[in-house]
């Protein structure tokens, strides 16, 4: 008993329609009716961070995290519709997975993640 991964992650936006749009043209997410989507068996991870961390902007309090099984093709597809995709190799861990940033056209961070498939681990705070 208890719970199994996220059922759903909602949030506020200026335009919500429009949001949504950019959500399932660029990744995916949320392209059937209420935005929803079937997801890939695999971790999920909720992890509260301190008030004061870097992990993502300050002024945010939140950074969505989506997984990826190709993470090259999809930031190759973001940088082809001129979205900024910032990569950094310190990010990448052995037996979790591969890292990219984004952001949405209202200023969210979005963090993907691509799991390492030889070992399946839990990104780490």
């Amino acid at each position: 008993m208890g719970v199994t991964g996220i059922g759903g992650f909602f949030f506020r936006a200026r335009d919500p329609e429009a949001l949504r749009a950019w959500y399932a043209e660029h990744l995916g997410v949320g392209s059937v009716p209420y935005g929803s989507w079937e997801t890939a068996s695999g971790p999920s991870v909720f992890a509260p961070f301190p008030a004061d961390s870097d992990y993502f902007p300050e002024d945010r309090g939140f950074m969505l995290n989506l997984r990826t099984d190709d993470l090259d093709g999809l930031c190759d597809s973001l940088r082809a519709a001129g979205i900024a995709v910032i990569t950094n190799p310190d990010w990448d861990m052995p037996g979790v997975g591969r890292f990219a940033r984004i952001h949405d056209p209202e200023g969210n961070p979005l963090e993907l993640w691509q799991p390492d498939t030889r070992e399946q681990k839990s990104p780490e705070t």
